[in-house]
């Protein structure tokens, strides 16, 4: 498990995420937001989607980006935390989320086939994996918000909706 998953939500330094991952139902009734592939220039395009159907809270990159910087200072542990170092730890997170499904056959949206437990345990791997994943960029200066959206800008051209719809082939095939 890794740093800021372990964080317990009753301290007040904390508090403010609950708060915002709590209220989340009430912000996301406003409406949907549109997304602009070509915001990956603007440093702020973290903004997402935010709809009813939004499985997702307001919490920013940059939040859990400072909480898990206080966490991992408040411990004395930068000292260990390389980017190869964290990025090995995100694949041993990946193999604990993928040993979930190993030997399940498909499993559908929502995760009907799994148990109350493993879907629990679902969220903690993958809170472990992005919590890494936003330490790992953060520790490359990478703005990952930023580099997600010019990525999906980079989709959208290779993959065009006109000529790939319905399809799953490699890009390479619609040049």
């Amino acid at each position: 498990m890794s740093s800021a998953a372990n964080a317990q939500s009753d301290s007040p330094e904390y508090a403010h995420i609950d708060n915002k991952a709590s209220n989340h139902n009430q912000e996301s009734a406003n409406g949907m937001k549109n997304i602009n592939y070509n915001a990956a220039a603007n440093s702020s395009a973290s903004t997402t989607a935010n709809s009813i159907d939004s499985h997702f809270s307001n919490i920013t990159f940059e939040e859990l980006r400072q909480l898990n910087d206080k966490f991992i200072k408040e411990r004395n542990w930068g000292q260990f935390r390389s980017p190869r170092n964290v990025l090995l730890a995100m694949v041993g997170e990946v193999g604990e989320l993928a040993e979930i499904f190993q030997w399940k056959g498909e499993v559908s949206e929502g995760l009907p086939e799994l148990s109350p437990e493993e879907r629990e345990h679902v969220g903690q791997e993958v809170s472990d994996i992005l919590i890494y994943l936003t330490d790992f960029a953060s520790r490359c200066k990478i703005d990952l918000p930023a580099a997600a959206m010019k990525k999906m800008e980079a989709n959208a051209r290779k993959y065009p909706a006109d000529k790939v719809y319905g399809k799953a082939n490699k890009y390479t095939d619609y040049q």
